[in-house]
C-alpha cells in the first residue's frame, strides 16, 4: 500500500469526526426531542423558548456541523460498506460519487432549513 492521498486522508478525518460528534451528540438529541418531551417526561419548554433558541447563531452553527459531519461519516463508512459487500471494482467511482454527492445534497438541504 502506498502514501495515502490528501483526500483520502480529508474523508477519513471527516469520517472520524463525524462518528465523533454523531456519538455524543445525536443519542441526547434524540431522547430529549424524541422521547422526554413528547411524553412529558421533562416539562417542555415554554412556547417560543425553542424558537428562540434556534435564533442564536451559534446554535444554528452548531446544529449545521453535526448534521454535515453526520452526512460525511454516513458517506463514507457507507460506500466502504458497499465496496466490500458488492467486491465491483468498477463501480467503485460511481458508488463514491452518489454516496458523497448525498451527503453534500444533504448538508445542502441542512443550510437552506437552518439559514434560509
Amino acid at each position: 500500500m502506498g502514501r495515502p492521498s490528501r483526500t483520502q486522508a480529508l474523508a477519513w478525518l471527516l469520517f472520524s469526526a463525524g462518528g465523533m460528534a454523531s456519538a455524543l451528540l445525536v443519542p441526547i438529541l434524540l431522547l430529549l426531542f424524541g422521547v422526554a418531551f413528547p411524553l412529558g417526561l421533562l416539562a417542555p419548554p415554554e412556547q417560543g423558548y425553542l424558537l428562540s433558541v434556534l435564533g442564536n447563531p451559534l446554535i444554528r452553527i452548531g446544529l449545521f456541523l453535526l448534521c454535515a459531519l453526520s452526512l460525511a461519516h454516513w458517506a463514507h463508512r457507507f460506500r466502504h460498506t458497499i465496496n466490500d459487500l458488492l467486491r465491483i471494482g468498477a463501480l467503485r467511482t460511481p458508488i463514491g460519487a452518489l454516496c458523497y454527492g448525498g451527503a453534500v445534497a444533504g448538508t445542502v438541504w441542512a443550510a437552506v432549513v437552518l439559514f434560509g
